[in-house]
């Protein structure tokens, strides 16, 4: 199967990425609420600046304390969006940031300072540290809230052609290919979209161990420097895409989607072990629903095996 190839569309003149020549030209006005105390994620473009939205920057502009992944990227979207820092902290958290630091912003919200956090790209969380702050400040039960935007594993869906109704998000494999190999396999039977983030480096390695391990002609999807000026899409079977990027050389931010695992015919046994397990914690309804979403039965099939099994159950304690 031949390699499909798309392009953004834009051409070689087109900049996605723009800093406005004046930014007391075209900078952003705040709208007039003022952010609330509490914890404010913020998602920011993965791409192109004018991706971010009127809220997101309500809420940089507004927020008594702003905490980033990377402070020199936020740094510079400030300056494209026209917002002032204004003299406000500008703090850093990442992976090393430790306890310390967690311990002092949470700090900040509980002497009713707003803070707005920003991830490098997208939405704060999905393969960002943010995670950490996140739960400490649930955990503390301080107000938080989010800013929706970007988001690179969503964008990479909507243009992947692949169904949508379900989704596994599997984040970035792990660079040692034991390690990646046992991750795929585990993920090889999975009734959903595969989503990954991957380095470009790494890019070949991963579809060489996607075709071994999930099947050469499963349909896949390599999206390449989304919402870029050199924005690429390309579509085919693993073993072909395997082909197509073996010889290196790709650059800028890679998702890879595979499409979900072919249904297999589950036998009586099996839904009659599904269901069982099933009925342990919910009603014949329920059991029936999860058990044909789960293996691709029929409903009606499973409710009838359901309904049979707890009638027998229901007689056997009346003996």
């Amino acid at each position: 199967m031949a390699i499909a190839v798309q392009g953004s569309g834009f051409g070689k003149g087109s900049k996605l990425v723009r800093q406005p020549a004046d930014p007391s030209q075209t900078g952003h006005r705040p709208g007039l609420r003022a952010v609330p105390p509490g914890l404010h994620f913020v998602s920011t473009p993965i791409g192109a600046a004018r991706d971010i939205t009127l809220r997101a920057l309500d809420v940089l502009a507004g927020a008594d304390v702003l905490v980033a992944e990377d402070t020199r990227t936020l740094r510079h979207l400030l300056e494209i969006h026209g917002v002032p820092l204004a003299g406000r902290p500008l703090i850093a958290y990442h992976d090393h940031s430790g306890e310390g630091l967690l311990a002092r912003l949470l700090g900040m919200i509980a002497e009713g300072k707003s803070l707005a956090y920003a991830s490098e790209a997208g939405t704060p969380l999905i393969s960002d540290p943010g995670f950490e702050l996140a739960r400490a400040a649930a955990a503390a039960g301080v107000p938080m809230t989010a800013a929706p935007g970007p988001c690179a594993a969503i964008c990479a869906l909507t243009l992947s052609g692949l169904p949508s109704d379900r989704f596994f998000f599997a984040g970035f494999p792990p660079a040692t290919r034991a390690a990646r190999i046992a991750m795929l396999s585990g993920l090889a039977a999975v009734q959903a979209t595969l989503i990954f983030y991957e380095s470009p480096k790494r890019l070949p390695a991963l579809l060489t161990d996607l075709a071994a391990t999930l099947g050469a002609r499963r349909e896949a999807v390599v999206c390449r420097e989304l919402t870029k000026r050199f924005e690429e899409i390309s579509r085919g079977d693993l073993g072909n895409l395997a082909d197509s990027f073996a010889t290196g050389g790709v650059k800028g931010e890679v998702v890879v989607l595979v499409d979900r695992a072919p249904e297999s015919a589950a036998s009586t046994e099996s839904i009659e072990a599904a269901i069982a397990s099933a009925l342990t914690t919910m009603s014949v309804k329920d059991a029936a629903s999860f058990v044909s979403q789960t293996l691709g039965v029929p409903r009606k099939l499973a409710y009838r095996i359901a309904l049979d099994r707890m009638k027998r159950q229901e007689a056997s304690h009346a003996l």
